[in-house]
C-alpha cells in the first residue's frame, strides 16, 4: 500500500492501515514548506478582529498559522479564547486541528469541499448597511479559487493569506524508480489525500522514468481529488465516504477486500 502523504502526516494513515492488516509503503510526494512571503498572514494576525470570518481549508493551514503566530510572538493559539471574529473549518479534520489549539470553529459545512463551505458562508457574505463583510482565508499558496471567488461575487472582501506551499520532494524519485522496477515490488494500491498528491506522484513518476501501473488501485480521499485523478486520465477505483484519514483507510480495506487484494 503506497502512502503519498507528506512525511509529518503519513504516520496516522500508516498506523490505521497496519491495524487493518495492510503494509504501508511510505513515499511522500508532497513536502510542506514556507510560502514565498508571510506578509499577508503576518498583517492579518496582527489584527484578526478586523475580519468578520477567518476560514481554514485544511489542517495544514491551521498548523502553519499557529506556528507562524508563535514565531512572531503572538502565541500559537492567537484565536483561542473570547473573540468577535467567527471561524470556519472546511471539514472534521480541520475542525479537529483547530480544537487541538483551543480554537472552536463556528461553522463546519456538510461536506469537506470548497463548494459546500462557500454555500454555507453565503448567507454571511452579504454586505450589511452598505459595508462589505471581511473574510480572511488561510490556505496553501496555490489552491482552487472557488471559495474566494464565490464570496467576492456575493459582495464580500476576501484576503487570501498563504501559510505554506507544497513542493515535490526530490528524494522520492529514486524510491519510486526502485519500487516500480520489478512487478513483485508493486503495491496493490496507492492512496491520494489531495489533488496536489495526485499531480505530484505523476510528475515524480515521469521524472523517474516509470509509470503508475493500471493494476495498482487508486484510492481517493474525496471528490475533488477524484476529479483531479480523472483529469489526469487515472480515475479513482474507490473513494472515501468522508474526507478523513480514518475513512480513507476504511475505503482501502473495503476495496482491496472486495477485489481480493493481498493488501500490500
Amino acid at each position: 500500500m503506497l502512502v503519498t502523504r507528506a512525511p509529518g502526516q503519513a504516520s496516522e494513515l500508516a498506523d490505521r492501515l497496519r491495524k487493518l492488516g495492510m503494509e504501508p509503503l511510505l513515499v511522500p510526494v508532497i513536502e510542506l514548506v514556507e510560502p514565498l512571503s508571510f506578509d499577508a498572514l503576518d498583517a492579518a494576525l496582527q489584527q484578526p478582529e478586523s475580519f468578520d470570518w477567518i476560514l481554514f481549508t485544511s489542517a495544514n493551514a491551521v498548523e502553519a498559522m499557529c506556528r507562524r503566530a508563535e514565531q512572531v510572538g503572538l502565541g500559537e493559539s492567537v484565536l483561542s479564547g473570547p473573540r468577535q471574529v467567527k471561524v470556519a473549518a472546511i471539514g472534521k479534520a480541520t475542525a479537529s486541528a483547530l480544537e487541538q489549539h483551543g480554537i472552536k470553529p463556528d461553522l463546519i459545512p456538510p461536506q469537506a469541499v470548497a463548494e459546500s463551505l462557500a454555500e454555507a458562508l453565503l448567507p454571511h457574505a452579504m454586505p450589511e448597511n452598505g459595508v462589505a463583510k471581511r473574510f480572511l482565508l488561510i490556505r496553501a499558496e496555490e489552491a482552487r479559487e472557488h471559495l474566494p471567488e464565490t464570496l467576492r461575487a456575493a459582495g464580500a472582501e476576501v484576503v487570501v493569506a498563504p501559510a505554506y506551499r507544497t513542493v515535490i520532494p526530490e528524494g522520492s524519485k529514486n524510491a519510486l524508480r526502485e519500487m516500480f522496477a520489478e512487478r513483485a515490488q508493486w503495491p496493490d494500491a496507492v492512496t491520494f489525500t489531495s489533488s496536489s498528491a495526485a499531480r505530484n506522484l505523476i510528475a515524480l513518476c515521469a521524472a523517474a522514468g516509470v509509470s503508475l501501473p493500471e493494476s495498482v488501485r487508486r484510492i481517493s480521499i474525496g471528490p475533488i481529488t477524484s476529479a483531479t485523478l480523472l483529469e489526469l486520465g487515472l480515475p479513482a477505483h474507490a473513494e472515501a465516504e468522508e474526507a478523513t484519514v480514518a475513512s480513507l483507510a476504511e475505503a482501502v480495506a473495503g476495496f482491496l477486500g472486495d477485489v481480493g487484494g493481498v493488501r500490500r
